[in-house]
């Protein structure tokens, strides 16, 4: 038996108890189970662990039907893969000649608890080490900043905002003697760390440059010391972007008695942007600066297969060897990258009605990214 193969992408979870993890993780799990979502997407996601995935619909339809929230997740450090597998349709030539067959989303959820208070010994101490570890090889890490939170504030919103920073800077320095062995930076960390309004159906005047401007007028100070402490952690620190990319989340709207699922707020961004924001920004950050070769390798891994899929280049020899000679190339990467607007659009009709749904949905991932900037929900560092 052929085993499929996978491209991986990670994302980081970041937000102190009550920031509304869980319910952005079930509300995003939920939604891809709806029939609609299966029509309107050439794709199903899966959840690998089957148990994991029946809690998270449970949770989903818990809201849906029954205006119930999920419990409270404690001290409970949990990693979700989910495999986003293409809609049968393809030909077998099409098939075998693409340059992967899915992709993985692993979503990492970080216990808030760890950022607000010291652990209750040396277990914890080392369970809290070992977690963080586990999320290293994430390329994207959202830190929520709670709306609920905001609202409390309203008037004097540096003071939640300038404990919520502290708070993560702190314990990502009583990590560090930990993270670092010998004192060496680390290659793999995440290095793309997104400020992302969780909860925004609370606050409907904050569009995503409203609340950018909010965390720069508030917490710039903060920001910065959170990014000093990151680029500490990492080698290549040039390759590292923390507070330069802002979006807004929200699971449902919320009334009295009733929660409705379907009116969410940038949950659908979350797969286009784990699967092209690292892509889009490792290539520009690689182009831009002599970044040394083990850093390099670890941010260009995988790159010249998503480019080739994105593009939809297929390989003419059998076997790896013809994959190596006809899909990874710079030339490839840099024509990937620059595929935006009307040639973007038509790239993923073409795609569409040749029934090429690798490049058809790695296009149209490209074209959400865009669309949730032209919504302003999203925006996406220049750098």
């Amino acid at each position: 038996m052929q085993l499929s193969r996978v491209l991986e992408q990670q994302i980081a979870v970041f937000g102190e108890s009550g920031s509304g993890k869980t319910v952005l993780l079930s509300s995003f799990y939920g939604a891809t189970q709806e029939p609609q979502y299966l029509q309107r997407n050439l794709f199903h996601v899966i959840a690998d662990d089957l148990g994991q995935g029946a809690r998270l619909h449970r949770n989903y339809l818990g809201m849906r039907d029954s205006a119930r929230l999920p419990g409270a997740t404690r001290f409970s450090a949990t990693s979700y893969s989910f495999s986003v597998k293409l809609r049968d349709g393809s030909d077998v030539a099409d098939t075998k000649a693409r340059p992967f067959d899915a992709l993985r989303l692993v979503w990492h959820d970080y216990p808030g608890e760890w950022f607000e208070q010291d652990v209750s010994g040396p277990e914890e101490a080392q369970r809290r080490v070992d977690t963080f570890r586990s999320l290293l090889g994430s390329d994207v890490a959202l830190l929520l900043v709670d709306g609920q939170r905001l609202l409390e504030h309203s008037g004097e919103e540096e003071r939640y905002l300038k404990s919520l920073l502290a708070n993560v800077r702190n314990g990502l320095l009583s990590l560090k003697d930990d993270l670092l062995a010998d004192g060496k930076p680390l290659v793999e960390f995440p290095r793309i760390w997104m400020m992302a309004l969780s909860k925004a159906d609370l606050l409907p005047h904050l569009d995503v440059f409203k609340f950018r401007d909010l965390l720069i007028d508030k917490a710039w100070d903060e920001i910065d010391e959170l990014r000093k402490v990151i680029a500490g952690l990492v080698e290549a620190s040039d390759a590292l972007s923390v507070g330069e990319d802002f979006m807004l989340l929200s699971s449902a709207t919320f009334d009295a008695g009733k929660i409705k699922v379907t009116e969410r707020v940038g949950l659908e961004l979350i797969l286009p942007l784990a699967a092209m924001l690292p892509f889009e920004r490792h290539v520009r950050w690689n182009q831009a600066w002599q970044i040394p070769g083990k850093v390099a390798e670890s941010l260009l891994n995988g790159a010249g297969s998503l480019a080739a899929a994105l593009l939809g280049r297929k390989s003419t020899l059998p076997g790896p060897l013809g994959h190596l000679m006809n899909l990874i190339g710079p030339d490839v990467v840099d024509d990937a990258v620059k595929l935006v607007g009307d040639k973007l659009r038509k790239m993923n009709s073409e795609a569409v009605a040749k029934q090429e749904y690798l490049a058809a949905t790695l296009t149209g991932f490209r074209m959400d990214l865009d669309h949730g900037e032209e919504e302003q929900i999203l925006l996406r560092s220049r750098r």
